[in-house]
């Protein structure tokens, strides 16, 4: 009988030890912080995303507060619905169920006009991130901040995760000169921070336009830890975008994204975008075959055909590599998507094509690709941005919220 209770016992820490985390969101954490919204004119840069861990929406949520007025709405790429293709300009609407203005930050303007602000308050930020550099949501973000301080708006920022963990660090930080949309600061692709973590260094930094800094609150969460990916924190994973499907998508996005830059499909719209690639004259087989040959930490690579819905070669078929991660705490996808394009770069000499200001936006630099054309040794040039990763792990120190 003892045994038998022991057992139980022992069987109960082990599920409690297993089981997610019961994480509270920004979100879920706003009634601790009444007197930022009491009395105020609220604009909020939602999407999709924007909800509770109850699954209740961010406009709802702010409407049940007493005495506050939701005036407004501002969304990012892939619009307040999360469906609208990548890089697809949008414009301002109404919503249809709020009746409130939809301001698109993603079209003929990327930040808010003082215009747009007349009205409001306060600005909120609630949407979820994904963990790499060129995730156009950080710039939305940042430019809103940007118009919040030369308005002399509040700016409060609803935190949420870092869907691929807060621990890894990875990839080359920006060169400044390589600015874009797609990259704004000198940060790593793969920074592990949260969104608000984000937007204290941003602040901080004085990387505003005219180094202006906002009035910045960021309601933290409660409950999260560094090393969760998001499958660990007990919340519902809401893809992102619409080729951000799931965790594991997310995991290799830091390094697939540069296929961005060049000819090859990356199979948006099918099953596994960025999990699998190709082009309709590749050799799936004989590429498989180089991939694995190099033996990339915690991924294996395997021939597959597919047929992308969108983008590049809709609706031909592609030959290539499916993406199998095998340990992906131990992932580096940035190297890794390096060389994958090293190799479909010297396996396709007569095929393979740049989209080169695209492809040296995303890396950050004009180095990589000019060492892939050359075809030069590349573990320096990862050697030299590992050693930037570290001197970033301490610039970055004081705006960690979160334990380990």
């Amino acid at each position: 009988m003892t045994s038998i209770k022991a057992i139980c016992i022992l069987t109960a820490a082990w599920f409690i030890a297993d089981s997610p985390a019961a994480v509270r969101l920004g979100i879920d954490n706003i009634g601790e912080h009444k007197e930022l919204f009491t009395g105020k004119r609220v604009g909020i840069i939602a999407n999709h995303t924007s909800f509770n861990s109850g699954g209740k929406y961010i406009v709802d949520v702010l409407r049940e507060m007493e005495n506050v007025r939701v005036v407004a709405l501002f969304s990012p790429e892939h619009g307040l619905q999360g469906t609208e293709d990548a890089g697809k300009k949008l414009d301002s609407q109404s919503d249809p169920k709020y009746g409130l203005p939809v301001y698109s930050l993603y079209g003929r303007i990327t930040k808010p006009t003082a215009e747009m602000l007349a009205g409001v308050d306060i600005l909120v930020f609630d949407i979820q991130d994904v963990g790499a550099r060129f995730y156009t949501y950080l710039y939305t973000m940042s430019q809103a901040m940007e118009a919040a301080a030369e308005n002399g708006k509040r700016f409060i920022v609803l935190d949420r995760p870092d869907p691929i963990n807060g621990l890894q660090v990875e990839g080359k930080v920006l060169d400044p000169q390589f600015s874009s949309f797609v990259g704004l600061y000198p940060i790593p692709v793969r920074y592990g921070m949260t969104i608000g973590e984000l937007a204290r260094m941003i602040n901080s930094k004085g990387w505003l336009a005219k180094g202006v800094k906002a009035d910045l609150t960021v309601v933290p969460m409660t409950g999260w830890r560094r090393g969760m990916w998001h499958d660990q924190t007990g919340l519902t994973f809401i893809k992102p975008s619409p080729n951000m499907p799931d965790v594991d998508t997310a995991a290799i996005y830091p390094g697939l994204c540069l296929l961005e830059g060049t000819n090859i499909s990356e199979a948006r719209g099918t099953s596994m975008p960025f999990r699998q690639f190709g082009a309709p004259w590749i050799d799936a087989a004989g590429l498989c075959t180089r991939l694995n040959d190099l033996h990339l930490a915690s991924l294996r690579f395997e021939a597959t055909s597919f047929t992308p819905t969108s983008s590049k070669f809709k609706d031909q078929l592609c030959h290539g590599a499916r993406i199998v991660i095998t340990d992906r705490a131990a992932l580096e996808p940035f190297w890794a998507g390096v060389q994958i394009v090293n190799v479909l770069f010297r396996m396709n000499p007569g095929r393979f094509e740049w989209h080169a200001a695209h492809f040296d936006h995303l890396c950050g630099t004009n180095t990589i690709r000019e060492a892939i054309v050359a075809q030069s040794p590349l573990e320096s040039l990862k050697s030299r941005w590992n050693s930037e990763c570290e001197a970033f792990r301490r610039n970055r120190q004081e705006f960690l919220t979160y334990p380990k």
